[in-house]
């Protein structure tokens, strides 16, 4: 069975489902949460909290408990929860760090006769293979065949804390190009946060910054302030491309794919841009976990021929 997980810093992807990349330890079974976790004599459930961000995600076990949560979910997807699996996990990491933390995820990962009890159902997976691939590139798999034709693109990733670049060079990655900044979303939301709480005497969450730079007409906020949200989004997408274009990621003279929640949710104003001139968006913010998948599958199918 192949689980791919994409470790985001703001969310947890698989195929199937999206969470926060936020996760409470309890030294007894909470009574009203979902989606409960029992590991090695501990209690884990998804909070509000999300985990600070970590460019080494194997520093703790926490990545590792939202791993298993993830492939609890996946395997419940299916139908109910085995009590025994074999999984091949594919998983991902920044391109500019993928050669420095190959190895480090590797042996995070894989891991055998795991037990645990998910949703009160006992389970033991022993994770006997584990793929890494580069984040970006794994989006943009489904259309290798079409990017061929395409000499230079850039995929851009905006993500929860950065954002990373990776140059395919017909269809083929080249991780000697690749570069990531801190100036995701997060960062762009905390911002806006405390903007509009200076300049409004308002705390807004998250979730109300996203909503109103959508333009989700059920938000209930005075149009001032709405105004104001994406004005501050609108700049926030402009030092992307800048920040870009100071690294030598000419979007006005090359091709560019957009992936990641933060490009869907900065779209408007990235597709607006005069520094971008052909653009295009994946819209499935699971797509770097269905990408894992598919070049695990492949990778597996040419093992086996």
């Amino acid at each position: 069975m192949i689980i791919a997980i994409d470790h985001g810093n703001s969310t947890v992807k698989t195929k199937n489902f999206t969470f926060p990349s936020a996760v409470q330890k309890h030294a007894n079974k909470p009574p009203l949460a979902n989606d409960i976790l029992e590991y090695e004599g501990a209690f884990w459930t998804i909070s509000g909290q999300r985990i600070p961000y970590m460019m080494d995600k194997t520093k703790d076990e926490r990545f590792f408990i939202l791993s298993l949560i993830a492939i609890a979910k996946e395997m419940l997807y299916t139908g109910q929860i085995p009590e025994y699996q074999g999984i091949n996990l594919a998983v991902g990491l920044p391109p500019e760090h993928y050669a420095l933390m190959k190895d480090r995820f590797k042996e995070y990962f894989t891991r055998e006769k795991l037990s645990f009890i998910f949703n009160d159902m006992p389970a033991t997976i022993n994770i006997k293979r584990v793929f890494i691939y580069p984040q970006a590139y794994a989006a943009v798999v489904p259309q290798a065949a079409r990017l061929k034709e395409e000499p230079r693109i850039f995929i851009v990733d905006i993500g929860g804390v950065t954002t990373d670049v990776l140059l395919l060079k017909n269809s083929a990655p080249d991780l000697q190009f690749c570069r990531s900044f801190e100036n995701g979303v997060i960062p762009m939301t905390n911002y806006i946060i405390g903007k509009i709480n200076s300049q409004h005497g308002l705390k807004l969450a998250e979730e109300q910054i996203a909503t109103a730079i959508v333009g989700d007409e059920k938000l209930v906020l005075p149009s001032d302030i709405i105004n104001d949200i994406k004005s501050y989004a609108k700049e926030h997408a402009e030092r992307i491309i800048d920040e870009l274009r100071e690294n030598g990621i000419e979007l006005k003279a090359n091709p560019v794919i957009f992936i990641g929640g933060g490009s869907i949710l900065l779209k408007q104003y990235i597709e607006k841009s005069p520094m971008v001139v052909k653009a295009e968006f994946v819209l499935n913010e699971k797509a770097n976990a269905i990408g894992y998948a598919l070049l695990a599958s492949q990778q597996m199918k040419k093992a086996t021929s």
